[in-house]
């Protein structure tokens, strides 16, 4: 749904009253950026279980987006370093990231 402050910016657009405030040399690296995101020309296949993908294409409705365009963004934020895990630290009962560790019993 699009708000109040949607509407306003899409009608100031289709009348004109919008000018672009990024110089030319900007313009020229968005959209040398854009042609490089925008470019796919591998196919790839992966498994995933039906409950990620049932929970992917969820969040891809949410955004309007189909969900392997959705997977693809991620993807390409992961590796280009914007996006990343968050940094969970090592507790006094264990190794960082949260997992136990595996212990042997001795006899």
């Amino acid at each position: 749904m699009i708000d109040r402050y949607e509407r306003e910016i899409i009608i100031a657009s289709d009348k004109g009253r919008l000018t672009s405030v990024a110089t030319k040399a900007e313009l020229a690296r968005f959209k040398a950026a854009a042609r490089a995101t925008a470019l796919k020309d591998r196919r790839v296949n992966i498994r995933l279980s039906s409950g990620d993908l049932s929970d992917i294409q969820a969040k891809a409705l949410e955004e309007g987006v189909p969900y392997q365009t959705l997977i693809a963004s991620v993807l390409h934020k992961y590796v280009t370093g914007r996006l990343a895990e968050p940094e969970v630290k090592a507790g006094v009962d264990g190794p960082a990231r949260g997992r136990k560790r595996r212990t042997t019993a001795t006899g």
